[in-house]
């Protein structure tokens, strides 16, 4: 895997996690009202996703070497995301319906259910998507010598993608599609991450890819005496 295919893949992840998150403020706002703890649940549970998703990329990449746990993990993950306008509804009614109807829902719930919903759809989508970009940070550096261009290359690819993601998704996408059209439409895109990652693992060499270290500098010691 060379450095644009990665930079092309956490752009195209970037772009996912945030038109789930704009959409989903959207989409968890017909059961938890417009209010302020709803966005602060959507980009709390986002952000959770992506500190927890980060950092099992992380330790995958060191341990397995492989891309294939990453294709799995994603394919899953689309396959969740395109089957959200089916499964959410049912999910989101039972953290709702769970109140008493004749009686006022306690502040503390109103400000926790939004998080539970916004957890129960969102939370796995974006956790996958962020083992990304640690992953491709192994598989598209040749050395340690390139670890800083390289790795900050996919952080900024994936940034633009996030960046990207909200323009599209608030002047373009949602005056254009349905929600449930744009779940589809970000379920394929994981898909069709997966299917790259998969290629990949299938076409690229078995351990992974080893970093090779910085060459000695000239007339340095090698001696601690």
């Amino acid at each position: 895997m060379n450095g644009l295919t990665a930079r092309l893949m956490v752009f195209t992840s970037g772009f996912i996690v945030m038109v789930l998150e704009i959409v989903g403020a959207r989409f968890l706002g017909r059961d938890f009202g417009g209010s302020f703890f709803v966005w602060v649940s959507q980009i709390g549970v986002i952000l959770i996703a992506l500190a927890a998703g980060s950092y099992l990329g992380g330790a995958w990449a060191d341990r397995a070497q492989r891309l294939r746990p990453i294709g799995v993990c994603l394919l899953v993950a689309g396959l969740f995301t395109a089957l959200q306008p089916e499964l959410a509804p049912p999910l989101i009614v039972s953290i709702v319906a769970r109140h008493p109807a004749d009686a006022p829902i306690p502040m503390v719930w109103q400000k926790l259910d939004p998080v539970l919903g916004s957890a129960v759809v969102f939370l796995l989508p974006a956790l996958a998507l962020a083992t990304l970009p640690p992953y491709l940070i192994r598989w598209s550096t040749g050395s340690l010598g390139r670890l800083g261009r390289s790795s900050a290359a996919i952080v900024a690819s994936n940034t633009l993608g996030g960046i990207a993601g909200v323009f599209v998704t608030g002047y373009v996408l949602l005056d254009v599609m349905r929600i449930s059209s744009i779940f589809r439409l970000m379920g394929a895109l994981i898909a069709l991450l997966a299917l790259c990652c998969l290629c990949a693992d299938r076409l690229g060499p078995r351990g992974g890819r080893n970093l090779a270290p910085l060459p000695a500098a000239a007339g340095a010691s090698t001696d601690c005496s």
